[in-house]
């Protein structure tokens, strides 16, 4: 019986390398997979995804980051807190006392 193969490891910077290369089409994507011992799919997969993934570079780089929806009710809850601490030490300075 012949020895199972190990899958292999490939590092993000050399991905990324190889999908840059793939990108700019020089030498296609056959060459480019025997000159870095990689399949050839292997190589189109991580130029497609270099691809997909270019447009969120320069996203969310100006302008107010959007809020994520399980932080939201927390910030409310503790600027509700806040104001209701203010509310009653002004109330107690004022000398105001409601029902």
């Amino acid at each position: 019986m012949s020895e199972p193969r190990k899958r292999k490891f490939h590092a993000p910077e050399f991905k990324a390398k190889v999908g840059l290369e793939a990108l700019r089409g020089v030498k296609t994507i056959n060459e480019i997979g025997q000159e870095y011992g990689v399949h050839p799919v292997q190589v189109g997969q991580w130029k497609k995804e270099i691809q997909e993934q270019a447009k969120t570079l320069f996203e969310g780089k100006r302008g107010p980051k959007p809020m994520a929806a399980h932080q939201e009710p927390e910030l409310l809850y503790s600027e509700m807190g806040k104001l209701k601490v203010e509310l009653d030490w002004l109330k107690k300075k004022s000398g105001i006392s409601l029902p």
